[in-house]
């Protein structure tokens, strides 16, 4: 009987979170803030420092994805299956500057089979959106959480 048998949705995806955020080098070296995970939901933050900036004096759009794809990560391996990204994009709808902190939310809009896809909408400290994010995600072998 498998450990994720014996706790509730939201339990499991909280265990799996911790799991992921130990291992999660990337993420915590950039700030990153796991705020709240959910079964096929997760947000982060991070704020942005000027070593993220680029020629223009705003944010890089790498860091920008990247705070998006870590929660689509959390959000995609909130069900103790090892998760992969197939596909991802992103539109960038306005500029960041060094000082201001993003937030990522990530949701699930379809998850059959061994895919999923999920909407990251990022938004700036005054709410307003930033980028959106699109995820399309694929199970591979292995879970997160010990049987």
């Amino acid at each position: 009987m498998s450990i994720s048998n014996n706790l509730s949705p939201q339990a499991l995806a909280e265990a799996c979170a911790k799991s992921m955020w130990d291992e999660d080098n990337a993420s915590r070296h950039l700030g990153m803030e796991l705020k709240a995970v959910s079964p096929g939901e997760a947000t982060l933050s991070m704020v942005i420092t000027e070593a993220m900036t680029n020629g223009h004096g705003t944010c890089h759009g790498g860091y920008i994805f990247t705070l998006a794809d870590s929660a689509f990560a959390f959000a995609c391996n909130s069900y103790n299956q090892r998760t992969v990204a197939q596909h991802c994009s992103v539109t960038f709808i306005a500029p960041v500057f060094a000082g201001d902190r993003l937030t990522a939310t990530a949701r699930e809009v379809s998850r059959r089979g061994r895919g999923g896809i999920y909407d990251i909408a990022i938004t700036n400290q005054e709410g307003e959106q930033i980028a959106e994010f699109r995820g399309h995600s694929r199970t591979v072998k292995g879970m997160l959480l010990p049987e």
